[in-house]
């Protein structure tokens, strides 16, 4: 058993706290390598942000869970390196599926988890996470719970429809279950296609307007239980120009499109005080990797594609605190 405070982790609660009277939300950067995790740490130390490091089960199985334990504990070094003293960095599994998975990332130094048994009947999803938090607070980790369907590919969470969170179900979830956030579905999406070209409207310029989120559900929600922490996954942006990049450099994406940014910086001035974003990273650090290889194809070291990729990303990261999230000069 690896307690996540002893390489220098923090769980959720606190952050959560402030931001949430704070009026900004916290950054969940998803990573799968060493360039990633430095972009995502090296962006939160310079704009003084709070930050999660978010990991799927199926980035887990790919870094190797012994190495992430390493990874997150020489984050917090790096971060204090950078000029951070007391870094509020927080190791969190994304869409864990079971108790084994919930469990299995505790004993490795995870400082908190997400159980998403949305899927699931609802009172199977209410035993399934009350479970996972029976377990994790026993060792003082944080716990995310999860009421509605997105629609959308990440990883290996696979949705063809969403289902919006249903207001009246959230206080007796929260009792029932003992979450310390709830993450919400009030019209975000996974993946950089979020949205069919029939259910948007595309601008003057020919590019697609997705529909607006559904803040009706999130005030109702916050009326039900005020002042609780409320997460969005699915919340990245895709960048045009990140996607213009990769097209011109041999890509093939087609009619991607995600949530506008103005609405996210909404949401996050409300009871939402955790966004979520991974594709919009996938997404800029692809098109640096592109452009390299398509303006010097005769390059093999990979320090050579993956640097650009890496400031490429803190770039993003640091644009997303400080101008959707709010996440800036909180530490």
């Amino acid at each position: 058993m690896v307690s996540y405070k002893e390489l220098g982790l923090v769980n959720t609660r606190e952050m959560f706290a402030k931001a949430v009277k704070g009026g900004y939300a916290i950054p969940a950067f998803n990573f799968n390598n060493m360039e990633q995790l430095q972009a995502i740490i090296s962006a939160a130390v310079e704009t003084k942000s709070p930050v999660i490091l978010q990991v799927s089960s199926g980035a887990r199985k790919y870094a190797n869970q012994t190495l992430l334990r390493y990874m997150a504990q020489g984050a917090v070094e790096y971060a204090k390196e950078l000029g951070c003293p007391n870094p509020q960095i927080a190791l969190h599994l994304d869409h864990g599926d079971s108790l084994e998975l919930c469990k299995s990332c505790i004993e490795m130094g995870f400082s908190s988890v997400m159980i998403d048994g949305s899927h699931l009947p609802y009172d199977e999803n209410v035993a399934l996470t009350r479970s996972v938090v029976e377990y994790a607070h026993q060792f003082d980790v944080t716990v995310e719970g999860e009421l509605g369907v997105l629609a959308g590919i990440e990883d290996d969470v696979v949705a063809e429809h969403h289902t919006y969170t249903e207001p009246e179900e959230v206080i007796d979830f929260v009792s029932k279950t003992g979450v310390d956030s709830l993450a919400i579905s009030i019209g975000t999406s996974h993946g950089a296609n979020k949205f069919t070209p029939e259910q948007c409207q595309r601008d003057a310029n020919g590019i697609l307007v997705p529909p607006p989120l559904r803040f009706d559900i999130l005030a109702e929600i916050e009326k039900q239980i005020p002042g609780f922490p409320i997460v969005l996954h699915g919340s990245s942006s895709v960048p045009q120009d990140e996607v213009a990049t990769i097209n011109k450099f041999g890509g093939a994406l087609k009619d991607a499109v995600g949530i506008p940014e103005e609405q996210l910086r909404q949401a996050s001035k409300s009871a939402v005080c955790k966004i979520n974003i991974d594709s919009d990273g996938r997404l800029a650090m692809t098109a640096a990797v592109r452009k390299v290889f398509a303006e010097n194809p005769a390059e093999f070291d990979p320090r050579k594609y993956l640097g650009p990729a890496r400031e490429s990303l803190k770039k993003l990261y640091e644009h997303k605190i400080i101008n959707v999230l709010g996440s800036n000069d909180r530490i």
